[in-house]
């Protein structure tokens, strides 16, 4: 019998608008923000989210926690209106930004215990759960200090903290490893990835890091203009793009293969003896076939397939339709 893991989050026509012109001006119009996106969540899926800056993403985060109220559509938790149970569900729900802000005064572990004692902690496993967090994130050390003292790369490691503190069943993460050192960000992975795997948790999260998104969902979300413009695995959306990109270190001059290249309407750059050709894949063959014929030497050649980033180039510049 197969398994299909539980919907804990569906979203229909979710809408958001904004007022433009000010309070005392006779014109008004209306900007959409974030124009009827629908998507499903299952239990246990990691989705990342993609889409430049301006695309609606953190607009629908904010939606999705009860930052913003939707103008139109819906947004249900395991079956359960948000527009309703809105107090209940948020008690499931974990989200971390680097817009949000946490009282500067307080130390981190105080910011911590305070909004555990809100999600109905009790004691033992308040300080049980901060120490881990904390010495998980690298931040154990500085459990004493103001949050106001803190780098910004700290700052957004207690706000991660907090979003895992009572150990939701969603989260949802906006830029989760920006302003972090490499090492710390590697850690955050890996910690998404347990929390994911080991227990279960949904996540849904924002980044600018392809390489991250690329590796870590099994889904993407694409917005563009506020809309969602794709909905499908990594590989699949970069499987849209035909072209590749052939390297080579040429032996000798390069005017030699720019001419030939130049000839053969090939679209390249040359810096030295180092060549690079987009070319359809299928072409490739053809390429190195014919540079042989042309006793056209190098000493080293690479063929790089289509990233997520060189999808996520594709349709930030092209205009807008829907793909799968």
């Amino acid at each position: 019998m197969s398994y299909y893991p539980a919907i804990v989050l569906s979203v229909q026509n979710l809408t958001k608008t904004f007022s433009t012109g000010s309070f005392f001006s006779a014109s008004k119009s209306t900007a959409i923000a974030v124009n009827k996106v629908s998507f499903d969540l299952a239990q246990g899926e990691m989705v990342g989210i993609l889409g430049p800056n301006g695309a609606g993403k953190t607009t629908t985060l904010h939606m999705l926690v009860g930052v913003l109220k939707p103008t139109s559509g819906s947004i249900f938790y395991f079956g359960k209106d948000f527009s309703i149970a809105r107090s209940e569900l948020l008690q499931s729900i974990g989200f971390a930004s680097g817009s949000l802000q946490l009282p500067t005064t307080l130390s981190v572990a105080q910011n911590l215990d305070i909004y555990a004692r809100l999600c109905g902690l009790n004691k033992q496993e308040r300080t049980n759960r901060i120490e881990e967090l904390l010495t998980t994130f690298g931040m154990w050390s500085l459990r004493n200090s103001a949050t106001g003292h803190l780098a910004f790369g700290q700052l957004n490691r207690v706000i991660l903290a907090k979003a895992f503190l009572a150990q939701p069943q969603i989260v949802f993460l906006d830029e989760a490893t920006a302003a972090l050192d490499p090492d710390i960000a590697h850690t955050v992975r890996l910690f998404l990835t347990k929390e994911q795997t080991q227990n279960g948790t949904t996540i849904l999260f924002s980044s600018h890091n392809m390489v991250e998104v690329a590796h870590m969902c099994s889904r993407v979300l694409v917005m563009k203009e506020g809309a969602i413009i794709a909905d499908s695995a990594p590989e699949k959306l970069t499987h849209q793009i035909a072209k590749v990109r052939v390297q080579l270190t040429v032996l000798e001059s390069s005017a030699q293969i720019s001419h030939f290249l130049k000839k053969h309407s090939f679209l390249y750059t040359a810096q030295g003896n180092v060549v690079t050709i987009e070319i359809d894949e299928q072409a490739v063959a053809y390429l190195l076939n014919h540079l042989a014929r042309e006793s056209i030497m190098y000493s080293h050649i690479s063929i790089d397939k289509p990233t997520l980033e060189d999808y996520f180039l594709k349709i930030s510049y092209a205009p807008t339709q829907l793909t799968t």
